[in-house]
């Protein structure tokens, strides 16, 4: 009997398979070439599968026709929804709109933010600057957001690109946490264009005390704690979609760029969206985890990215300390000892104020939704890497269904081979 011919790659995966592939050398080379110039080196920095396409960014050299090379940030989009405004390249079959960092199509501010001029101007008007600042991009999400440093005389200051219909609100959180007492950065304006001027808050993260080996660290109390102290105001308005909601998504994603493991994580999710419970709509931080969080010995003195604060779900911002401290311990050999050690202590801590099984529950979404980053970000061997995240979330809800008592028979099958055993230990 004849083998049976695999199926065709989804748009998604075929247009995260182009954007991560050796082709996307050759799309980057005819893109400068029509500026005259010549791509001399090139790495993927990150590629987001989303329905029906995908989008990247890429570190790029080049070498231009006076001779000079210069480092270039460089974002695309193959697939559906490819943006106007930009540089379009097609083959007949593949559609691929691509643009450098200043050019990109939803944050009209990137242009003003990576202008060193343009900043110092900014910052004059706004009563913070003194003179000429030198200019660092800290991140860039191509079409969503990006962090540029800015430093100069008056010391560091940190410039946040976003949309532009976003840019009041960032501010208004930063005001009214700070006008609460809360340790987040100040804000200190913002423009038309999509521009959120931030004060420097100085410290390491949890991360880097974890890395560092720091003796004493904010316990899980500190964080309940500094959770409580969100203002009421926080939780007006329309919720966020929770870790929970958004797990058939990711799923959807891990399974299209991982095949071998798509049964698995979308029987993950099944089981989740079956089982796990909600809490009342709170004041939340949104996306926390441990690089959110500036500490100093046992205290905490900064939280940071305040882009998803609002109403929302305790249990996500109580799993997402908990899923990414999981996860950090997988990608970090050097802290996986510190990190599950103290995942186990936060886990004991939350579970007294939230229900035991709900919390892990919403720490193996989270886990889900991470999942999706060995390959968005292109880790060696991320398949693999891939396949462990999906076997941690099944951990997490095994133990999950131990904390919260016998699920029905028909609930285990999908994933009752899941090794035992909760992730933190």
């Amino acid at each position: 009997m004849p083998a049976r011919a695999a199926p065709p790659p989804s748009p998604t995966a075929r247009a995260a398979a182009l954007l991560a592939g050796p082709d996307a050398g050759d799309v980057l080379a005819v893109a400068f070439a029509g500026a005259g110039a010549e791509v001399t080196r090139w790495r993927v920095r990150q590629v987001a599968p989303q329905r029906g396409g995908a989008t990247a960014s890429y570190s790029v050299r080049v070498r231009w026709p006076d001779g000079t090379t210069s480092d270039e940030l460089v974002g695309a989009r193959a697939g559906r929804d490819v943006p106007d405004g930009v540089l379009q390249l097609s083959d007949g079959l593949d559609r691929v709109g691509i643009w450098r960092l200043a050019d990109d199509p939803d944050l009209p501010g990137l242009r003003l933010a990576t202008n060193p001029t343009a900043v110092a101007d900014l910052l004059e008007r706004l009563g913070v600057g003194a003179g000429p600042v030198a200019i660092t991009v800290r991140a860039y999400r191509p079409r969503r957001r990006a962090v540029v440093e800015a430093t100069g005389a008056t010391g560091r200051l940190f410039v946040k690109v976003v949309r532009p219909h976003e840019a009041a609100a960032l501010h208004d959180r930063h005001r009214l946490l700070a006008d609460h007492g809360l340790p987040v950065p100040p804000s200190l304006g913002w423009s038309d264009d999509g521009l959120v001027v931030l004060g420097a808050i100085e410290g390491p993260t949890l991360r880097d005390a974890l890395r560092a080996g720091a003796g004493a660290v904010p316990e899980g109390d500190a964080i309940v704690a500094l959770l409580d102290r969100l203002p009421p105001e926080l939780a007006h308005g329309t919720p966020r979609p929770s870790w929970l909601a958004r797990v058939g998504g990711y799923a959807e994603t891990v399974a299209r760029v991982t095949p071998a493991v798509a049964g698995r994580v979308r029987a993950v999710a099944a089981a989740l969206t079956a089982q796990a419970g909600h809490g009342p709509v709170v004041p939340t931080h949104g996306d926390l985890y441990e690089t959110q969080l500036l500490v100093d010995g046992d205290r905490i003195t900064g939280l940071l990215d305040l882009d998803g604060a609002g109403p929302g779900d305790r249990l996500d911002d109580l799993g997402g300390v908990l899923g990414h401290l999981a996860v950090l311990a997988r990608v970090e050999p050097a802290v996986a000892a510190t990190a599950e050690a103290l995942a186990a202590r936060y886990l004991a801590s939350f579970e007294r104020t939230v229900p035991a099984a709900d919390l892990r529950y919403r720490t193996a979404a989270v886990i889900v939704a991470l999942a999706t980053g060995p390959h968005r970000v292109q880790q060696p061997r991320w398949e693999e890497a891939t396949a462990d995240l999906v076997g941690l979330a099944e951990r997490w809800v095994a133990d999950a269904r131990s904390a919260g008592g016998s699920p029905r028979e028909s609930d285990l099958t999908p994933i009752s081979r899941a090794a035992p055993g909760p992730a933190s230990g």
